[in-house]
């Protein structure tokens, strides 16, 4: 027997699969993962890439001539003074909302964690907002703030304030916020199982050596609730950029000379109602797919800024890079 054959035989004794039996195991796991595969390419990958080609053309969406005009609708968008404006109105929008949707979470996560009666009843009744669809709930607001019926109006009355135009000007973006803020549940449902994994052992420990509530709560329990606390704040960020649903529904319905479907007031006018109208009210596609994109990278660096700054007071029990060589 050859040592070629000796050697093929060792490995088959110790169990190692051929080639063949490699071949197949691939196989049959690229095939497992195919729908994911397709599902990915067909719905993620085609229409990112098909947007990415239409920010180069100056499309109306309906005719089938695709005019290319390179970075020019890139130049538009970094110097149009409406843009920057929606844009800027987004970021002051989020900078006001995450962290008091962080901080909110929070406080009132280590309230429910606490023992007291009518626990599992407060608990339920602060969760219900977070599983009210986001149409449903804006409605639900718009009625609130009507100024001729709105029980906001109402309530004012009652100390001698006349109706305010809660739906118009300024007023719009608070009760944008007010929306926004309302479905804290689904945070404090996170924190508040992020608090139950914190080490009593730890806590018992710090009480021990002499820190008072601040101090355990500095030293212990934010540490160990650290990389939720960046979770949520990667997803607020995100998600609050992306505001459109409550700023559409909440603004009057109508039409004006301009041929715009509904009259945004300007306090609302955030980035995705401008990209909204681009592509349906004045049918550029080709600019409003190049403002997407703009978008895409201004949330991509918005993100990788959070890791970069934030990161860095993150503890982790197990250290992530440990079994990476």
């Amino acid at each position: 027997m050859t040592a070629t054959a000796m050697s093929g035989s060792g490995a088959a004794a110790r169990g190692r699969p051929g080639p063949l039996r490699r071949l197949r195991g691939g196989l049959a796991f690229y095939g497992f993962i195919s729908p994911w595969l397709i599902g990915t390419a067909a719905l993620t990958l085609f229409p990112v890439g098909y947007a990415v080609y239409l920010s180069f053309t100056s499309w109306n969406g309906m005719s089938p001539f695709k005019p290319w005009v390179g970075l020019s609708n890139y130049q538009e968008v970094l110097t149009s003074g409406d843009t920057l404006s929606t844009l800027s109105r987004t970021l002051v929008l989020t900078a006001i909302v995450v962290p008091v949707t962080i901080v909110g979470s929070l406080l009132l996560a280590m309230l429910l964690n606490k023992r007291m009666r009518g626990r599992a009843v407060l608990r339920t009744l602060i969760y219900i907002p977070a599983i009210v669809p986001p149409v449903a709930a804006a409605l639900i607001w718009k009625v609130v703030f009507d100024k001729n019926s709105g029980a906001a109006n109402r309530l004012l009355a009652v100390f001698g304030v006349h109706p305010l135009n809660w739906l118009t000007g300024g007023n719009a973006f608070i009760v944008l916020i007010v929306v926004l803020l309302w479905a804290l549940g689904s945070g404090i449902i996170i924190d508040l199982a992020a608090l139950q994994t914190v080490p009593a052992e730890q806590l018992e420990a710090a009480r021990v050596d002499g820190a008072g509530p601040f101090g355990r709560f500095r030293h212990v329990i934010l540490p160990a609730i650290s990389p939720i606390l960046l979770f949520q704040t990667v997803l607020t960020v995100i998600t609050t950029l992306q505001t459109f649903i409550p700023a559409i529904l909440l603004s009057p319905i109508g039409s004006s000379s301009m041929g715009q479907t509904t009259n945004i007031p300007q306090a609302n006018d955030v980035y995705m109602i401008d990209v909204y109208e681009q592509f349906f009210d004045y049918s550029r596609y080709g600019y409003g797919s190049a403002m997407l994109v703009v978008f895409f990278v201004v949330i991509v660096a918005m993100t990788a800024l959070i890791f970069k700054f934030l990161g860095r007071s993150v503890f982790y029990a197990v250290d992530p890079k440990a079994g990476k060589r």
